[in-house]
This record gives C-alpha cells, sequence and structure tokens, in this order.
C-alpha cells in the first residue's frame, strides 16, 4: 500500500476543504472515493467550527489564532492547504486586500510552507483577488510564494462545473516544489449543472430537524436580511457566510432555505453533522471551500505527486 501524503490544513474551518481531501463520501447519489491523504495537523480560530470539524473529520484539529499555534506545526509534510481569511478581498468585504486584517493572514501559509518544505501547497480564495482594484495583492502573493522557490499557478474554478449545485467562483493558488511536476488543473466534470430542485427537492416536505440542521430563518424580506429568491431550474446562488443578505428564499416554498438545503448547495453530504445552532452553522457552511470541489482538486493534486489517477465511481 502506497505511503499516504500527509497535509498540514490552515483556516480550517469547519471541515470543507478537508473533507474533500478525505474522500470517501456520497454527495446526491455519487461516490466520492477516499483519497490517500492523511491530514496531520489542522488549525481553526472559531470554537463552533471546530466543534463541527471535530464531529466529522478528526478530534485533532487545534483550537486556536495561528499567530500562536504555528509554532506547533510538525517539521514536515507533504502538502500544506487552507482557505485564507477573504472579508478584505471579497467585494461583499472592505476591499482592503491583503493588507487588511483578516486576508493579510494568508501570510501565516507562507510561513507554513517556508517551515515545512511540502512537495505542494494549495491556497483557495474569493473571485475578488483576480479584479483589477486586488492586482497589486494578488501580484504580492505570487511574490512571497515565488520566493520560496515554488512554481505558482493560480486558476478561477466555477463549482458547478464540477457536480456542485451552486453558482461559486474560487481562485486556487498552487505551489509545487522544484522536484515536483507542475500541477495539471481537474477538467470540469459536469456536462450539465445540477439545479438546485435536483439537489434539494427531497428537503421540501420534511419538517423542521434541528439535530439535521433542517432549520431556517424566519426573518421576513428586508434590506437586511435579503430577498433573493432561489431558481428552480439553475444551481443555487452562492452561499455567503454572513448572518445579513444571504439567507435565501426558497424557490417554491413560502420561507428561507435551511441550513441542510445550503449544506447541500455547498455539497456538503448528509452525514456531515453541524455541531451548532442557526447563526454559528450558516457561518460555516458559507465559509467552506465545497467538499466536492475540494474533492477534485484534491484528486489532481495526489495525481500530481503520484503520478495515478483516482477517479468517482
Amino acid at each position: 500500500m502506497e505511503k499516504p501524503i500527509t497535509v498540514v490544513s490552515l483556516f480550517s474551518g469547519c471541515g470543507g476543504m478537508d473533507l474533500g481531501f478525505l474522500g470517501g463520501f456520497e454527495f446526491l447519489g455519487k461516490k466520492y472515493k477516499k483519497g490517500n491523504f492523511n491530514i496531520i495537523w489542522a488549525n481553526e480560530i472559531n470554537a463552533a467550527a471546530c466543534g463541527t470539524y471535530r464531529k466529522n473529520i478528526g478530534e485533532y484539529i487545534i483550537e486556536g489564532d495561528i499567530r500562536e499555534t504555528i509554532r506547533t506545526l510538525p517539521a514536515a509534510a507533504d502538502m500544506v492547504i487552507g482557505g485564507f481569511p477573504c472579508q478584505d478581498i471579497s467585494i461583499n468585504g472592505k476591499m482592503e486586500g491583503i493588507h487588511g486584517k483578516r486576508s493579510g493572514l494568508y501570510t501565516f501559509l507562507v510561513e507554513a510552507v517556508q517551515k515545512i518544505r511540502p512537495k505542494m501547497f494549495i491556497a483557495e480564495n474569493v473571485k475578488g483577488l483576480l479584479l483589477k482594484k486586488n492586482a497589486a495583492s494578488l501580484s504580492k502573493i505570487l511574490e512571497d510564494f515565488n520566493a520560496l522557490g515554488y512554481n505558482v499557478t493560480y486558476k478561477l474554478y466555477h463549482a458547478a462545473d464540477y457536480g456542485v449545485p451552486q453558482t461559486r467562483e474560487r481562485v486556487f493558488i498552487v505551489g509545487t516544489r522544484e522536484d515536483v511536476e507542475q500541477f495539471t488543473p481537474p477538467p470540469p466534470s459536469c456536462k450539465q449543472h445540477i439545479s438546485v430542485k435536483e439537489a434539494i427537492a427531497d428537503l421540501e416536505e420534511l419538517p423542521p430537524d434541528e439535530q439535521f440542521s433542517h432549520i431556517w430563518s424566519s426573518a421576513n424580506k428586508s434590506s437586511e436580511q435579503g430577498n433573493r429568491k432561489m431558481s428552480a431550474s439553475r444551481p443555487g446562488y452562492t452561499i455567503r457566510a454572513e448572518c445579513h443578505g444571504n439567507i435565501q428564499f426558497h424557490y417554491s416554498l413560502p420561507r428561507r432555505i435551511s441550513m441542510r438545503e445550503a449544506a447541500r448547495i455547498q455539497s456538503f453530504p448528509d452525514s456531515f453533522l453541524f455541531q451548532s445552532k442557526l447563526r454559528e452553522t450558516e457561518r460555516q457552511i458559507g465559509n467552506a471551500v465545497p467538499p466536492v470541489l475540494a474533492w477534485h482538486i484534491a484528486n489532481a493534486a495526489q495525481n500530481t505527486i503520484t503520478g495515478k489517477h483516482h477517479a468517482a465511481k
């Protein structure tokens, strides 16, 4: 049996990206095979997200500020992954770029790569990183990683092209060490996008279930809470993390979507149980990397490191 690819995970959240790397889950009737990855270190500052991570991914996650916990990094690992905070880069944020308090934390990904010298690193962020306004931020990020001797590329991915029922676009920055072949992005796997109705129609008659996170906000339409309504025939709109303006209305029911429906739209399997109330669960789901998209990225990363293909059934 091949030796597992060891992974260090920063800004892990509730575990969306990490679940994608681990694989071994089912979503909308499709099985995503287990990857040959072993997460040996993970960190997240949010206590509620850590609770969800421990329930679904592993007990090993370290809760705390990366400024402190980075001291406990292992000496070696094959990969470093992380979706660094996007609030200062997102078009829905303050647009302060990497000089902002939150998005400037990408430097800890750089520090982790510098200390560990992994074969590969993968950093995820919002589409806004590619905006002209953020050109200097993107240039600085690439410069910092390139300075470590890595071959760095970046690509914008449309989650719907990979079987995620959502129009979510995210940037993945990938660096490979000089002795590793260049990363080849995974090709789109979904010729026809999955509509939101296909993804959540079976939940329409399900009564509220707090343990299953099938609970929803009762907020009325307002400028503070948002009034966008989903369209049944197309993928869901981007699931966001903040508590105002993003809890979209169901395409046919007189209510906002439930947290389980939001999790489905983010491609979390129903077996993934959130250990928090509505607002914290909303934040965890909105901040996550869709596990199915992460699975495809992980598959391509594994192919780069080992040269072997690992596909879904």
